[in-house]
């Protein structure tokens, strides 16, 4: 039951995050600066997720130290306000599916980051260390294609769109430049990688500070302070702030109640549930649904967005099976050592 439950949950949360590939860059095409979205976002997400914190946490809470709070700073810094700016950044210069594309390097460079820091083991005298390896350089293939080969746009129901603006949603691969788009693609990578850090840190810091609503929120309200003197460095013009009933709305509410409220708790709740591991496994979730989304949409999707994610995809799958072949080695180690000494 616990594992059908996180399965649904990380369904949901995969499913969120291809929704709000399409909201957001809509909102980018719309001409909304990204720093000025990134904190609306965080605002949205602070104003759902503290009452809800206050409500259920506030007779539970555990007691919150400087060092603490310092952790919780920084983490936010560079894992969420850092890498949303970033990634709002490479999203506006390349395209939904590319961004959604590049997010399944997440697993692999955070096994990386972990071998790096110490939390993970590499053995290449076994073909799970190998494996590992290999679904490394295969994302990093991946990330190649996508940056320099377009290919032909996959156009197969996108006769009509449902988002229309001066700046042509539906040409928005090919308006870029090929500098332009290989910088967003740059981008997005450098974003993934903050992210895949704060991924491997989140479980020491879920340790220093167990509450995982109080986590989640606490790092959002430095996270939205954070992003709005980003914003004000970004955008002094503040008429440019301005929202109306119209697509940066619809992108600020979706992304800041769904994706920074419900969503980032969804995620620390998989990840101490199942793992970090099981919840990289749903992440090619957020490919397929960005790309049914994008081409239903209006979105053009092109053959090398589509190979450069499968490929990818191909080098997750390489890592999680390393991962779980390790975990099933160590485990028949750990059985098989009892018995040993029994029989001594």
């Amino acid at each position: 039951m616990g594992n059908t439950s996180a399965f649904v949950v990380a369904f949901l949360l995969r499913a969120i995050y291809g929704g709000m590939q399409i909201v957001t860059k809509n909102a980018f095409d719309e001409g909304m600066n990204t720093a000025v979205f990134v904190f609306y976002r965080h605002l949205t997400g602070i104003l759902f997720l503290v009452p809800v914190a206050f409500v259920l946490e506030r007779k539970t809470a555990p007691q919150l130290s400087f060092k603490v709070s310092l952790k919780l700073f920084v983490h936010a810094l560079y894992g969420i306000s850092g890498a949303i700016n970033i990634y709002g950044l490479g999203l506006s210069y390349s395209s939904a599916t590319s961004s959604s594309a590049i997010f399944n390097l997440l697993p692999a460079v955070a096994f990386f980051l972990a071998v790096l820091l110490g939390l993970e083991t590499l053995n290449l005298k076994r073909i799970h260390g190998i494996a590992k390896v290999c679904g490394i350089l295969f994302s990093l293939a991946g990330v190649i294609v996508l940056a320099f080969y377009h290919g032909p746009e996959m156009k197969l129901f996108n006769h009509h769109h449902l988002f229309h603006h001066k700046s042509n949603f539906h040409g928005a691969v090919t308006a870029h430049p090929a500098r332009t788009w290989i910088i967003g693609i740059f981008l997005t990578t450098l974003s993934t990688t903050a992210w895949a850090l704060w991924t491997v840190l989140q479980g020491p810091m879920l340790q220093a500070y167990p509450s995982k609503l109080l986590n989640t929120t606490l790092q959002m309200i430095f996270a939205t302070i954070q992003s709005f003197f980003i914003a004000l460095a970004a955008e002094r013009d503040f008429a440019k702030w301005s929202l109306g009933l119209d697509a940066r709305l619809i992108a600020v509410l979706y992304s800041g109640i769904l994706v920074s409220g419900v969503a980032y708790y969804m995620q620390v709740w998989v990840i101490d549930k199942s793992g970090p591991v099981f919840l990289a496994m749903t992440m090619p979730i957020t490919l397929l649904v960005t790309i049914i989304l994008s081409v239903f949409l209006g979105e053009a999707v092109t053959l090398g967005s589509i190979l450069g994610g499968v490929i990818m995809v191909g080098g997750l799958y390489s890592v999680l099976w390393a991962k779980k072949s390790e975990h099933v080695d160590v485990t028949k180690q750990q059985m098989v050592a009892p018995a040993e000494t029994a029989q001594v």
